[in-house]
């Protein structure tokens, strides 16, 4: 373990004396590991039926192909000049054909004699019985001449008809991610609409009666900070964002998020705080109320500890819930930590590519739990920062990741994974 005489560690180690089951205890609920629960999200994305749709190719830029990407025609579909120059027909020097030349979308050209040469632009027709293509630069015009400045090979700078793929070619497989490269080379071979996986939709709820929609915090009531933030930050990882509301802590909002998380037609409800156990915190009850399986109730990582995902209706076409902390920087572990494998699932992407970093100095850790501290990245370390409490977006607002800190700490330049941020790391096309 590393020594630590902070305030938070000391808070820690005794939250953590009380929350966690004792070895041989029966009857107490345990919390799932950080790894668990990540893993328990993505399977609950991956168990439900996918939905596809058929969208223009405009449309289809960041969700993932749901049937593979086969080449409609040939790339290029005929032999066409890789280069600003000259078409010729055998040996040099070559008689240079009267005329404009041959320009990028105008119709088959006339063939060439041999010993003849005719301009040509980049990404045009090859005239019929051409040997190569000679580059202007490479070249000089006189008299009516054409003459070469270098050796001319058969071939050279010609891009022959199927040079890339032929039609009926496998571009990409059923589950890529639509970037923009994929909607050009989708262009390129031919097609105008693609089958992709939509979006997973979400509705927000943010619950409390504490909260200030605008203005400075006054009277024992703080900004709202989660709704600015989370619906951009969902967006990012993929989902369509369907709407963002305000409900209250007493008997009226608990109803109103019985009603919502029974009647949405989002697949995904994500909700901001009563996710604890405190006389106003309705989470559990709603969902014991409409029948909800509870898949993940409690994470040993900090900040977050009182996340939940849960599932209403049937594995295949249920509806989930993420429940997270109403602590700012909490509920951003949460987003890391169960919705966004449970999105990536949900939308057919593949799992978050996983890296280390050493990290620049000692960390202190937690007893038992995973602890995510938010870290700048430069050419070597992953550097933590500083303002990471739980109620703090002052640290992870300059961070480029989040660092996962093994219980007990790190050492310095020890290999931490490490979670780029979804704007650090480019994030989800929209």
């Amino acid at each position: 373990m590393i020594p630590t005489n902070s305030a938070e560690q000391a808070l820690d180690e005794a939250l953590a004396l009380v929350s966690r089951t004792p070895e041989g205890g029966g009857g107490t609920h345990r919390s799932a590991s950080w790894p668990q629960a990540r893993d328990a999200a993505a399977q609950a994305g991956a168990g439900v039926r996918a939905r596809t749709h058929d969208v223009p190719l405009g449309d289809a830029l960041g969700e993932v192909l749901a049937t593979a990407l086969d080449a409609l025609t040939d790339l290029p579909s005929f032999d066409t000049s890789a280069m600003d120059g000259w078409a010729v027909a055998g040996p040099g020097p070559w008689h240079v054909r009267p005329g404009e030349g041959v320009l990028a979308g105008s119709g088959r050209p006339d063939p060439l004699a041999d010993g003849e040469a005719v301009r040509i632009a980049t990404g045009a027709r090859i005239p019929a019985d051409t040997t190569a293509v000679v580059r202007s630069e490479h070249c000089t015009e006189a008299g009516g001449q054409l003459f070469a400045d270098r050796p001319v090979g058969t071939g050279q700078d010609i891009r022959p008809r199927g040079q890339e793929c032929r039609s009926g070619d496998l571009l990409l497989p059923a589950g890529s991610l639509v970037t923009p490269a994929v909607l050009g080379l989708a262009a390129a071979a031919g097609y105008d609409r693609v089958t992709t996986r939509p979006r997973p939709r979400v509705e927000i709820l943010v619950l409390g009666d504490e909260l200030l929609t605008e203005g400075r915090p006054h009277d024992g009531l703080i900004r709202d900070a989660l709704s600015p933030m989370l619906g951009p930050w969902l967006t990012r990882l993929g989902a369509e964002v369907t709407g963002t509301r305000t409900l209250g802590d007493d008997p009226d909002g608990a109803a109103a998020l019985l009603e919502a998380v029974t009647t949405s037609t989002a697949d995904v409800v994500v909700t901001t705080g009563g996710t604890a156990s405190g006389p106003v915190d309705h989470v559990h009850p709603v969902l014991e109320k409409a029948g909800a399986r509870l898949l993940v109730d409690g994470v040993a990582v900090r900040p977050g500890h009182p996340m939940l995902l849960a599932r209403i209706g049937d594995r295949a076409d249920g509806r989930h819930v993420v429940g997270l902390p109403g602590n700012p920087l909490a509920a951003v572990s949460g987003l890391l930590t169960l919705a966004e494998p449970l999105l990536r699932a949900l939308a057919g992407r593949r799992p978050r590519p996983r890296y280390t970093a050493p990290v620049h100095g000692d960390v202190p850790g937690h007893p038992h739990d995973t602890r995510l501290v938010p870290v700048r990245l430069d050419d070597e370390h992953a550097v933590p920062l500083r303002y990471h409490g739980p109620a703090m977006l002052r640290g992870v607002a300059a961070a480029d990741a989040l660092a996962v800190v093994p219980p007990r700490g790190a050492r310095s330049g020890q290999e931490l994974e490490v979670l780029d941020l979804p704007w650090a790391s480019g994030g989800c096309f929209t």
